[in-house]
């Protein structure tokens, strides 16, 4: 019995998944959108929570160094 390759036992798997799984390939091919779309939404969110962060992190810097004691004012 001859062994199979890497590239013949993935096609050879591609060609079974298509014969079994096609008629639920539409309903995997919307979850896995769906679940892109939210995980870059979730990405997004939490790159502009850590930028309002660091915003207040700078205001909060910035209220400390020009206090009443500061020599400088703005």
């Amino acid at each position: 019995m001859p062994q199979l390759s890497g590239w013949t036992g993935l096609i050879l798997l591609l060609v079974i998944l298509l014969l079994f799984a096609a008629p639920k390939l539409p309903q995997l091919a919307k979850s896995l959108g769906q679940s892109m779309t939210i995980f870059k939404k979730e990405v997004k969110a939490g790159k502009d929570a850590e930028a309002a962060e660091r915003e207040q992190t700078a205001e909060g810097t910035d209220a400390a160094t020009d206090g009443p004691d500061s020599a400088t004012s703005k």
